[in-house]
């Protein structure tokens, strides 16, 4: 099995290829290669270069990962049908030599991985520079910077750690979707849904409904309330051609073979949204649960129904 990801070697993805592959692939001979950037990894899906690809979907922390949705939006012969979830922490990394705080003037690390090291950035006053990855960063690191990555990436690059954990938020996650190509979906679910009795699956969908205006969406909704289909995440991406026409990316519970899931599709259908599965697979361990929003993580300022008077017309503006 050939498999492209976002390289170079030591980034999350690289750690989500080497897991996958030891959960799933039995043993088997895989040749994995990391390539520039989400866009070459979908290509080389969709030419047949690679047999698997794996990109980054989605961060419990800035959200998805805008490439690698769009690219999914965008293609007719790329659909995701296994995913892996990491827990994500950061170390810092200087060069050999490098460690003296005045010497250092700048953060580098994949644009998430930025918003991610926030406080760190802020407190030594450095000025925060893009990388195309991680591992990229640390691979490329210059005697003035500070690179963020994992743990692989210091042994790797040969870097020094000035520190460790400095993320913002401890316990973050990212989900990694596996792509293969839409006409070989069928036979790389096929070992996946043997095992369907104890797993709960989840599938993304894209519904564009063709006729816009008040109470779209509330219509789209309310057919996964009428049918028990949980929408565990819904977000909105431009369709690219017009101002305010959009199309809504739905994660629901449930497999697209599904009873109650084939007739939301087809009620869908029926009023005239045009649908598109952009990916089906088993919940992952250590995904994302049922049990609701944690209370102490709701936007800072929201108000409760219990909230005296004042707090709530502070809050919400009326």
């Amino acid at each position: 099995m050939r498999i492209a990801y976002l390289g170079p070697e030591g980034t999350f993805t690289h750690e989500a290829v080497r897991r996958w592959v030891g959960a799933r692939t039995g043993g088997g001979e895989v040749a994995q290669r990391p390539l520039a950037t989400v866009r070459e990894v979908h290509d080389a899906v969709a030419s047949g270069a690679a047999d698997r690809g794996v990109v980054a979907i989605e961060s419990s922390v800035e959200g998805y990962v805008v490439p690698s949705l769009d690219a999914l939006l965008g293609s007719p012969d790329v659909v995701a049908v296994d995913e892996v979830v990491l827990d994500i922490s950061f170390d810092a990394f200087v060069r050999p030599g490098h460690a003296d705080p005045s010497g250092l003037r700048e953060a580098t690390a994949h644009p998430h991985g930025l918003a991610q090291c926030t406080r760190f950035v802020a407190e030594r006053d450095l000025l925060p520079v893009p990388a195309s990855s991680n591992a990229a960063a640390c691979r490329d690191l210059a005697d003035h910077q500070v690179a963020f990555g994992p743990r692989l990436c210091g042994e790797l690059y040969g870097l020094e750690t000035l520190a460790t954990g400095v993320e913002d938020f401890a316990g973050a996650r990212t989900r990694f979707v596996v792509l293969c190509r839409r006409d070989d979906a069928t036979a790389a679910w096929a070992p996946l849904r043997a095992g369907q009795a104890t797993e709960a699956w989840r599938t993304m969908a894209a519904v564009t409904p063709v006729v816009t205006g008040p109470g779209v969406l509330a219509r789209v909704t309310a057919e996964f309330a009428e049918r028990g289909v949980n929408m565990s995440s819904l977000v909105e991406r431009p369709l690219k051609v017009r101002e305010s026409q959009y199309v809504f990316v739905v994660t629901l519970d449930g497999a697209p073979w599904e009873p109650q899931v084939r007739d939301l599709f087809a009620a869908l259908l029926g009023a005239g949204d045009s649908l598109k599965v952009l990916g089906a697979f088993p919940v992952a361990p250590g995904g994302p649960g049922l049990d609701g929003v944690l209370p102490d993580h709701v936007p800072t300022g929201s108000v409760l129904g219990s909230d005296d008077e004042a707090a709530v017309a502070r809050g919400l503006l009326w």
